[in-house]
């Protein structure tokens, strides 16, 4: 999460001092609009930066030309999406493993500007009147709006495809649409959407951004079930070409109702776009240099530190940049799965936290690019600092008592070692919380060298020691054993050196390599020990930490409640979020939430940097500037034929 901060609007006449060109200049500061009165945009607190006439956002070209390739493998994902392959283009549910990009195929009631924390524009909805209570959102649609196959869209498809959604979607969505009470039609060109009393600050947002499906299309189909069936969309592109599992390419519709809307004007600009799938990072790594994709973003520093110095970076073919991140960098980390019995106790989890050494992986696996994770609102004014100011108090002082009483001072903060990989001081310090807790560490034989009968006669002779090992047990006297769980091998080298400092606390630790499938699959159903997540929250967090941190999400099959998070306070701050009535309101809540967060312990901190490390080969172009709050690629960028055939000269 990041915090909300001002957006700077200049007049056409400081624009051009600055010497910025004159399609970038905003057009004006949206007004408060009454209640019930037709506006053009939403946001959670009623803000919005454009006006109604507005052509277009600051951050794109709206001369870009339309053209040419964009590929990449892809960085992000949505619901059951994967990154190392795919099986589905169903991105909506539960079952599969979706291709990327898919949501690049459907249009939805409204669309994000990308320089605004939360804003959003009319996209297959032209307008909206939303009542005095905030309860019932009326949305009238452009009559232009189709589907792919040119059947017109109406009011009774968004309304299908909310109720499909809330009924059969993936968890993460029917969670989000708890308070959303439904929709209805009166007409073709109108949407009646009803929210429930004190219902979460975003889900409106949330609902505008759903995709729209055809009614009639999936009379006919089943919505709910995994398939490679091309699905019929409304959106900029459609499905071209697809190998399961090693390819999708995705193809302009050039003839979009869409294209032309301010929303959409300067972007999507290239015809094909294409999501390729490697097992492995370094093949995929070759695959770049080889000109098998275009633009890589690099999550490996191993790789960007080493390896970037192949003959078509020198000659220029290849562009490097760092591009700068904005954006609250989330939270990364180790989650420990407290639905274990053997992971109840913050003690032996903080102990684990204790045992990872991040001096010594920053130095030396990943070249001191990173910065050291401490909060799930990392790099934000939503993260917790010093002891709580009179605002959080007020929200915590019911807890007292029935949470740790860290959390009413210094918000915890992962300890810094000494570098060496084994720091003794944080290892005797593990020691000490484990003996707190009742544990207990021995040496015992160890049975992967259990004595044969020769070893046998050379002990009794004294010629052959016993081999042991420490062995830790819980107060019931059963070891504590943990297995890392990872789908791919470029983060073996950081488990290895923890797993060592673990088993020197008695802690029989492995690491489990499993297929993409596998690991989607296990994650959902939370069988594991610990697992690895990323994530970060918008810059107006609301109802989506539920599906993160609530009671119902840890029981809730395919959230993303990875460590089992249960806790009433945890909830009831969660709630106060979401009631925020301000964004200072907002702000306090996050800071008094993250206490409560890091004071459980619930997971081993990772790190972040707030960056993007991005290679391209050298055919395309973008704005100067690039939208705060998104990355921005692919969406407006374009493609250059100059540069292009200056590249094919090169050979």
């Amino acid at each position: 999460m990041i915090s909300r901060r001002l957006v700077l609007v200049l007049t056409a006449g400081a624009a051009a001092a600055l010497g910025m060109p004159r399609w970038r200049i905003a057009s004006a500061v949206a007004q408060p609009v009454a209640a019930d009165a037709e506006r053009h945009g939403i946001s959670a607190f009623g803000d919005l930066k454009y006006p109604a006439d507005f052509r277009h956002f600051d951050y794109v070209n709206p001369n870009a030309p339309k053209g040419g390739i964009f590929s990449q493998i892809g960085p992000n994902r949505q619901y059951n999406q994967g990154f190392l392959t795919f099986n589905s283009l169903n991105s909506y549910i539960l079952k599969g493993d979706a291709a990327q990009g898919i949501e690049l195929t459907f249009a939805s009631l409204m669309t994000r500007a990308g320089d605004e924390p939360d804003g959003m524009y009319g996209l297959a909805a032209r307008t909206v009147r939303i009542s005095a209570d905030g309860l019932t959102y009326r949305f009238m649609l452009r009559p232009q709006a189709r589907f792919h196959d040119g059947s017109k869209i109406t009011a009774h498809d968004v309304v299908f495809s909310l109720a499909t959604l809330k009924e059969k979607g993936h968890p993460i969505i029917t969670q989000l649409l708890r308070d959303f009470a439904g929709a209805e039609a009166p007409d073709d060109a109108t949407v009646i959407c009803r929210f429930a009393e004190k219902r979460a600050r975003d889900v409106p947002l949330f609902v505008a951004g759903l995709p729209i499906f055809s009614k009639a299309y999936y009379s006919s189909k089943p919505f709910d079930q995994s398939t490679l069936d091309v699905p019929l969309g409304c959106g900029p592109y459609k499905v071209a070409r697809f190998e399961a599992g090693r390819y999708i390419e995705y193809e302009r519709v050039k003839d979009w109702w869409g294209g032309d809307l301010p929303v959409s004007r300067g972007q999507y600009n290239f015809d094909n776009v294409r999501f390729e799938y490697f097992r492995d990072r370094d093949v995929a790594f070759e695959g770049f240099t080889a000109k098998a994709y275009l633009f890589r973003e690099e999550f490996t520093s191993r790789i960007w530190a080493t390896r970037y110095d192949f003959p078509a970076l020198r000659d220029g073919k290849v562009k490097r940049d760092v591009m700068p991140d904005d954006t609250p960098s989330g939270a990364q980390g180790w989650f420990i799965n407290t639905r274990r019995p053997q992971f109840k106790d913050a003690r032996l989890r903080e102990a684990l936290i204790c045992a990872f050494d991040f001096e010594w992986t920053n130095k030396s696996i990943m070249y001191d690019s990173y910065k050291r994770t401490q909060s799930v609102f990392q790099n934000s004014d939503m993260m917790a600092a010093g002891p709580p100011g009179a605002d959080e108090l007020a929200l915590l002082e019911p807890f007292r008592g029935k949470v740790p009483a860290e959390v009413f001072a210094e918000p915890y903060v992962p300890p810094v070692s000494d570098g060496s990989g084994a720091d003794r001081t944080l290892l005797r310090k593990a020691v000490q919380l484990l003996r707190a807790g009742g544990y207990t560490v021995r040496d015992e034989v160890d049975p992967a060298h259990a004595p044969g009968t020769f070893d046998r006669i050379l002990m009794t002779l004294g010629l052959k020691a016993e081999i042991t090992k420490k062995v830790l047990r819980d107060v019931a006297g059963t070891p504590v054993t943990i297995e890392f769980l990872i789908d791919e091998p470029s983060f073996q080298p950081h488990h290895m050196p923890f797993i060592k400092n673990l088993a020197t606390l008695g802690i029989e630790a492995t690491l489990r390599i499993i297929d993409a499938s596998q690991m989607q699959k296990r994650r959902d159903n939370f069988d594991f020990d610990v697992a690895i997540q990323r994530f970060g929250f918008s810059a107006t967090p609301g109802d989506s930490l539920r599906s993160y941190f609530s009671s119902e999400a840890a029981a809730l099959s395919g959230s993303q409640n990875l460590a089992g998070i249960a806790d009433p306070a945890i909830d009831a701050m969660i709630e106060r979020i979401i009631a925020a009535e301000s964004r200072p309101a907002l702000t306090t809540a996050c800071r008094a939430l993250d206490r409560l967060i890091r004071a459980g312990r619930y997971w081993i901190p990772h790190w972040y940097k707030a960056s993007h490390w991005v290679a391209y080969w050298d055919v395309f172009d973008r704005p100067p500037q690039k939208p705060r709050y998104v990355r921005g690629v692919l969406e407006t960028w374009w493609y250059d034929r100059e540069k292009a055939a200056k590249l094919d000269q090169k050979g």
